[in-house]
């Protein structure tokens, strides 16, 4: 039996990570697209697959240049990539806005024209973000929701939702987007606040910190699990027709709940080690954000299993292990 080929972009990030062992499992020749920089150090640059690595099949390549893009698609020549791969980080999009639209918008680009021009026949899925909304036009947000986006990372991933539509109805391929709300795990970035509120609780416990500095505990968002996610990604590709889809919890919950779940999980009271400053606020702030994926629940059979509370607990728990291994 041959195997499928899929192609990861960001495979050693959060989503490409658990997505890489979902694939393997499912029997898949996995191929994942690196910076030269994690081939070097790959202990510390490719921490999130370290324990798979020698299943998968690397390949250098910068997505923000066609003719890299270009070589590695002509040598896999894959059956599904997975468009992950992006300077996702909502606050640096606001320090580096030119980075940000140059790898996002032109990272797009250039890997869909490669698929047109060497495996037209290649499903492209492209990570989409609820930040494409921005300032909600209504609450929740669906698939025909207006887009507002309030930072220059949700203005690159419209403009990679466009692209992609466009690709699609231009030209023919199976190209789809994946409007995911926002999603975490104990492999998520440490300068994203989930996470940042998720160690520096476990660190506090540890003694090895004295307090956590945010910017708005107020913004509301639904968070799910990224376990879960992926497997609505490998979902969305399986379908006859290529349609995009809206995948969240249908729930909010404010940074606020967030930081009071984090610290009593661990018997501390937020209050007594939180901090707010203003710098850490965004110049325009996205408020509200909570999805409605009543199609993706009717097309794919999509049901969130792990709960808000389950996934704040299993961050901070697998954080402070992992401090509590650092101290020893």
């Amino acid at each position: 039996m041959i195997k499928k080929k899929a192609l990861i972009t960001g495979i050693t990030g959060q989503d490409g990570s658990y997505l890489a062992e979902y694939l393997l499992e499912k029997g898949y020749e996995v191929h994942g697209l690196v910076r030269r920089a994690a081939i070097e150090d790959p202990a510390h640059r490719m921490s999130r697959i370290y324990h798979i690595v020698d299943r998968l099949n690397l390949h250098s390549g910068l997505i923000e240049n066609y003719a890299s893009m270009y070589s590695v698609i002509a040598s896999v020549k894959p059956d599904e990539l997975y468009h992950l791969a992006a300077q996702s980080f909502v606050a640096e999009s606001f320090e580096d806005s030119f980075s940000t639209l140059n790898v996002n918008i032109f990272g797009t680009l250039n890997t869909l024209s490669a698929i047109r021009e060497l495996a037209p026949n290649c499903r492209f899925y492209f990570a989409g973000s609820s930040e494409m909304f921005g300032k909600v036009a209504e609450s929740p947000q669906n698939e025909h929701t207006r887009f507002h986006p309030r930072s220059p990372y949700g203005i690159s991933k419209v403009s990679g939702f466009d692209l992609t539509r466009n690709f699609r109805e231009a030209y023919g391929l199976f190209a789809i987007s994946g409007i995911l709300f926002n999603h975490e795990s104990p492999r998520r970035g440490f300068e994203f606040v989930t996470r940042k509120i998720s160690s520096h609780a476990a660190k506090i416990k540890l003694g090895l910190a004295n307090e956590l500095v945010l910017g708005n505990l107020d913004a509301r968002r639904d968070w799910g699990h990224s376990r879960e996610y992926v497997r609505m990604m490998h979902a969305i590709l399986q379908l006859d027709v290529p349609e995009d889809f809206v995948i969240a919890t249908g729930e909010t919950h404010s940074v606020r709940e967030f930081c009071e779940l984090a610290f009593s999980e661990l018997g501390l009271d937020w209050e007594d080690y939180v901090r707010i400053e203003e710098k850490f606020k965004r110049p325009s702030e996205v408020e509200l954000l909570v999805g409605d994926s009543s199609k993706a629940k009717e097309k794919l059979g999509w049901v969130p299993e792990i709960r808000f509370k389950d996934l704040v607990v299993e961050m901070v728990r697998a954080d402070y292990e992992r401090f509590k291994k650092e101290v020893r």
